[in-house]
């Protein structure tokens, strides 16, 4: 019998037919092959909210591929992505290609492995509806808020603007925040430590309360903290108790995808976006020296803990191997996945432990190698025995004041001699004291006060904001990514360094939904939606009258703000420069371009005068023309240098001309932006790849 699979991605079609063998063909739909129309509404409101599914025009040849290939088959398996989005484009294959929806034709692979593979395609099941149901609701529910509220905008600000549901939420807390560092009034403290010597050895103490046990006043001025700090020159400083203990640091779980996400851009500077999109391509598989080809870790997209048995048993014989077996821990630790999670997969995991990342670098990107290390150290290490560590507080009484320092010794690495969690704010508490008794006399080497203030919260940085996004139930594992690149885009937001900073235009895009939209882009009202769709996949709740619900309440709110914005328009506040017009004298605006931000003169159209942004211009001249090099970023967001004279002048680079040339093909030497210099040519015989040298290409 001949037997098809049809996969999402194209990059899975080589590994799945290698593990199925000769009686299956596998073939790719290049993920959706059905939408609603972009050209109009799509959503017959009054007939039930019935969408008006299209075959996408771009799939033509494929679907007529995809149905001949179907013709010519004994049974069709379905093999789309395990999750909510992938069990909809099953359903649109489905009925593209005339298969039953009783059939048992579903098939999921949670890794693209041999045993993966054989597992799925030994478990068919029918297409799930709830989860095609729960998929539908979410993409109606988006089509009415983006095709309501983007014209909205239009109307009102300025042509050109978007909105979306869950991002414009995302988008008030970044606004919210904003406003909090902007309303913070920064109060003076003081802190006063006292460096001292026990023996030969030098520690710092400092000053926590009295010495009759009563917590010390907050000190707000210098005159009080030099005053505390003068009556305490002369005082002996006696160790008054010293007291001894353990403590258990326990390792952080498996990798979820927001998890994943946080800690990859914490330790690799990895943006939602490129971890997602390096980790498809280690799910999808990779062709691995000694092992063929792959997929190295499993399903990315989750937002469980759950571990199969059969990957537990294999990680704790390799610590068992290699660390020894008092690096597993007395009980196999199991991790509790939060509630309202979709426990469908698995938590991020290596689909095989013995392939080390040492193993597996040769056949890696620099990339893919990093985010494989990472997700392949946190699964080992979560299975790991505890670290232990000695800890010591030492409590100094000086004359009436009372003075303590802490600190702790490792007494077993455990899990951290593989690997340690990141942190958004770094601590230094790794402190060793000397070995100290009650009744000891210390020398006091300096007192130091220091003058502090009170910090306003942080502006966020993607791993904090998605952090918040999955604590409060906004939005899913697969859309995070998207959210933050989407408002980025739309420059609603900017970075600063590695900081989310709303723009004017963001703030007032903002606040303007939120003065007539409130409801709908409150957090606890879009969580609870969230809840909705995942009850819709349980099958407990019908999702007609979800999106029935959602429209009610929308379309009141819209009809209200259009009539209260009846024939208004809302002006975007112009943000002046410093930078002087020297055509005409006026102070120059900043302005956005297909290239990003730029002055302009706001005489125009009298003086037509532009520049550079004064941080975007590079010092080093255009090697084609001798022009000025401006930083720049493409409509997908990437960074690029081009020359000011466009377009009498076409030169972009991805990094910055060394003006030097190759001395193997003559093109340009350029500087990356982590400051590797390289030829921009592509096709130089420099840019070749370790691999591609040994294959003689």
């Amino acid at each position: 019998m001949s037997k098809l699979v049809i996969v999402e991605s194209p990059t899975k079609v080589k590994s799945i037919k290698k593990y199925l063998g000769s009686d299956y063909s596998v073939m790719a739909s290049m993920g959706h092959i059905r939408d609603l129309p972009k050209s109009k509404f799509g959503i017959d409101v009054d007939n039930g909210f019935k969408p008006d599914y299209i075959n996408m025009p771009e799939k033509k040849e494929l679907i007529k591929s995809l149905k001949a290939a179907a013709a010519q088959s004994d049974f069709v398996y379905l093999a789309t992505d395990p999750d909510r989005e992938g069990e909809a484009i099953s359903w649109h294959l489905a009925n593209i290609l005339g298969l039953s929806l009783d059939d048992e034709n579903r098939i999921s692979f949670n890794e693209i492995t041999k045993s993966g593979v054989e597992k799925g395609i030994k478990n068919p099941h029918k297409i799930d509806i709830n989860l095609v149901d729960a998929q539908q609701a979410r993409r109606v529910v988006d089509r009415i808020v983006g095709y309501k509220l983007s014209p909205f905008l239009w109307k009102k600000v300025k042509s050109g603007l978007s909105a979306g549901r869950v991002q414009t939420v995302a988008l008030r807390l970044i606004v919210d925040r904003e406003r909090e560092i902007e309303a913070f009034v920064p109060e003076e403290y003081w802190t006063i430590d006292a460096k001292l010597l026990s023996g030969t050895k030098s520690f710092t103490a400092r000053l926590f309360g009295m010495a009759d046990g009563k917590k010390l006043d907050v000190v707000h001025d210098e005159k009080t903290a030099l005053g505390i700090a003068d009556s305490l020159k002369d005082k002996k400083f006696t160790v008054a108790d010293v007291k001894k203990g353990t403590r258990t640091r326990q390792p952080a779980p498996p990798f979820t995808t927001s998890t994943l996400q946080q800690e990859a851009s914490r330790k690799l500077n990895f943006t939602g976006q490129r971890t997602m999109s390096v980790a498809q391509k280690l799910y999808e598989g990779v062709d691995v020296e000694g092992f063929g080809t792959t997929g190295l870790i499993t399903y990315m997209r989750t937002d469980s803990l759950r571990i199969s048995e059969e990957a537990r048993a294999a990680a704790q014989q390799y610590i068992s191997e290699i660390y020894g077996g008092n690096y597993l821990p007395a009980k196999p630790r199991y991790f509790k996945t939060k509630s309202g999670a979709q426990d469908a997969h698995e938590a991020i995991r290596p689909t095989n432990v013995f392939i080390t990342p040492n193993k597996a670098k040769a056949s890696l990107t620099a990339e893919q190698y990093k985010l494989y290390k990472l997700i392949w150290e946190r699964f080992l290490a979560s299975l790991m025995a505890a670290s232990i560590q000695n800890t010591v507080s030492v409590d100094i009484l000086a004359g009436d004041y009372l003075f303590k320092a802490s600190g702790y010794k490792v007494k077993f690495d455990g899990f951290t001699v593989l690997y340690e969690e990141g942190k958004d704010e770094e601590t230094d508490d790794n402190v060793t004291l000397p070995e100290m008794s009650k009744g000891d006399s210390l020398k006091l080497k300096a007192l130091l006060p220091n003058q502090h203030f009170t910090q306003p919260p942080a502006r966020y940085t993607e791993p904090t904001l998605i952090k918040t996004l999955d604590e409060n139930g906004i939005g899913r594992p697969s859309t995070y990514a998207p959210i933050i690149s989407n408002i980025l885009q739309r420059e609603y937001i900017e970075r600063e360094k590695k900081s989310l900073k709303p723009t004017t235009l963001g703030i007032l895009v903002c606040d303007l939904i939120n003065e007539y939209f409130k409801k709908i882009i409150d957090t606890k009202f879009t969580a609870n939606l969230e809840n909705s769709l995942d009850k819709i996949g349980t099958g407990d709740e019908e999702w007609l009258n979800t999106v029935s619900d959602f429209y009610k309440d929308f379309d009141a709110l819209y009809k209200k703000a259009e009539k209260a914005l009846d024939g208004k328009r809302v002006k975007i506040p112009v943000v002046e420069s410093d930078v002087i017009c020297e055509k005409c004298g006026r102070k120059m605006v900043e302005r956005s371009g297909r290239f990003g931000k730029f002055l302009a003169c706001p005489g125009y159209p009298e003086c037509k005068n532009t520049k550079p942004m004064p941080e975007n211009e590079i010092k080093e001249p255009c090697p084609v023309c001798g022009g000025k090099l401006v930083k720049r970023i493409s409509k997908k967001g990437k960074k690029f240098y081009g020359c000011s004279n466009y377009p009498n002048c076409n030169f972009a680079a991805p990094g910055i001309p060394t003006g030097d040339k190759c001395p193997e093909c003559g093109g340009y030497i350029i500087k990356g932006l982590r400051g590797r210099k390289y030829c921009m040519n592509a096709d130089c015989p420099t840019r070749k790849t370790k691999k591609e040298k040994e294959n003689g290409k």
